[in-house]
């Protein structure tokens, strides 16, 4: 698997169903670079790098995490440079390492196949909260390149971030769009209102957490369907 590039400023590691690992996407400023997400494990997230520095690019200074999700985040004690969450994630995440520290990393580990896969020969589960938290929305600048940060309502969990590199016409949205966790069903309120966030940005490309990158109608359909 290699690295994959979507425009000027945008490459990605593509989603694999097995682990349940979901994209992990690179953006590169003429300043500093952002990765959109953590991974699942510190092997992930080495692959990742791994693939950045074949293409001669330098690692992310920042890495924004889009939810909570243990295949977004657990990776955190591992990236280079500085993590940033809002608020409810970053809550959320010290809720799971108490519970980790409580009851121990079995119960999680043991929770689907993919886990257990990820985490085979006994490697370490590693739960660290974010650097910098963040509330509403955010904009940084990595030189000729913009990113925005934008806390959203969604029906998948409380807590989500979009992000949208505003040169690329690029969102990013992790699994916002998806069904409630764990119950596995869609709020038709929070629904429309993702969507009509989704579409204030201009986008013309989604990148979903566990899907190839799609035109925004694409994304927009499969969330109001």
């Amino acid at each position: 698997m290699g690295l994959k590039k979507l425009t000027e400023h945008i490459w990605y590691m593509p989603y694999e169903e097995e682990r349940d690992r979901p994209n992990l996407c690179y953006i590169k400023g003429d300043k500093r670079s952002l990765a959109v997400d953590a991974g699942h494990s510190e092997t992930h997230i080495r692959e990742f790098y791994d693939l950045i520095s074949k293409e001669g690019l330098p690692l992310p200074s920042l890495t924004v995490l889009t939810h909570w999700h243990w295949d977004h985040t657990f990776a955190m004690h591992a990236v280079n440079g500085i993590t940033l969450a809002n608020r409810r994630t970053n809550e959320h995440l010290l809720e799971c390492i108490k519970k980790i520290e409580k009851n121990g990393p079995d119960e999680f580990i043991n929770m689907y196949d993919s886990i257990r896969k990820e985490y085979e020969g006994g490697r370490e589960v590693v739960v660290v909260p974010a650097d910098i938290v963040f509330e509403g929305d955010m904009t940084i600048d990595l030189g000729g390149c913009t990113v925005r940060l934008l806390q959203t309502k969604a029906p998948h969990t409380d807590d989500s971030t979009l992000v949208y590199v505003c040169e690329d016409k690029t969102l990013f949205v992790g699994d916002a769009t998806c069904a409630q966790f764990p119950n596995g069903t869609k709020d038709k309120k929070l629904a429309n209102e993702l969507a009509d966030k989704i579409r204030s940005t201009g986008a013309v490309t989604c990148v979903e957490g566990h899907w190839q990158p799609v035109e925004v109608e694409d994304t927009l359909g499969d969330l109001l369907a």
